[in-house]
């Protein structure tokens, strides 16, 4: 565990080197919110829904706040499964999916923590109607950040699957863009979940996807109450264990039929 537990503070202090990237992601993601919320604001002038227009805006700037939970990828991995430099990870004395596990958590994490704060700070301070609602009670709080950091595993989770496939095609591109087009589509990022029907909701809200950011910004905000933070939870618990037991199969199996090539 204390291997573990280094990787992850190692991981954590490179990424806080990245400054300027940072800087940039914000000002991207707050353009964006600032532009989806004119469009959602312009779509309610026309024809109303009956999710009111600041549900929507909240909605919006928690996911733009951590879109980085959602697509940061290790680069180095795919660097080393390409050259083949992989081969030195096995041999350190770690599993190697817990390995790059603890490190995407640790880079997801850290990105998302510097984006989101000065992000939420400004668009609290937007009129309302633009900016984000406080949460409904401090107890659905505490339930949403426990749901953020489940949604944070399972986005791990699905992660590392990902890296798997990729140890097989060596090429991730097909595989990472169409695992981030079922993402940013199925978590609500390009259009919040609560606006599609009610017959599709009770299909996509048991995704995988869902998961990650939509159910913790619904217990933010009051959209499921408290007494489905159970259920809520226990579906994010579940999706995790089967993805992360899935995940360590393709790995253990890519291992044994792992070849290296170059000398």
């Amino acid at each position: 565990m204390k291997a573990y537990l280094s990787v992850f503070r190692m991981r954590w202090r490179m990424e806080l080197q990245y400054r300027g990237a940072v800087v940039g992601g914000i000002i991207c993601q707050v353009f964006f919110g600032l532009i989806l919320i004119a469009l959602y604001r312009a779509l309610y002038q026309t024809r109303p829904q009956a999710m009111p227009i600041e549900s929507v805006t909240t909605y919006v700037w928690l996911q733009q706040a951590f879109f980085r939970m959602l697509l940061a990828s290790d680069g180095d991995l795919l660097d080393k499964i390409r050259t083949g430099s992989i081969a030195y990870d096995l041999c350190r004395p770690l599993q190697l999916y817990g390995y790059y596990y603890v490190r995407i958590m640790a880079q997801k994490l850290v990105g998302s923590l510097m984006r989101a704060t000065p992000m939420l700070v400004f668009a609290s301070l937007l009129p309302k109607g633009w900016g984000i609602q406080a949460p409904v009670s401090l107890a659905a709080f505490l339930v949403a950040l426990m749901g953020l950091l489940l949604g944070l595993l399972c986005v791990c989770a699905l992660e590392n699957i990902t890296m798997a496939f990729t140890m097989r095609t060596l090429d991730s591109r097909g595989v990472q863009a169409m695992l981030n087009l079922l993402m940013m589509t199925l978590s609500g990022n390009i259009l919040p979940l609560t606006l599609f029907p009610d017959s599709w909701q009770k299909v996509i809200t048991l995704l995988p996807y869902a998961q990650l950011l939509d159910a913790p910004i619904r217990l933010y905000s009051g959209q499921w109450p408290l007494t489905e933070a159970p259920r809520v939870l226990l579906t994010q618990c579940v999706w995790t264990l089967l993805l992360i037991g899935l995940g360590l199969l393709l790995w253990r199996q890519n291992q044994k039929r792992l070849i290296i090539q170059g000398g």
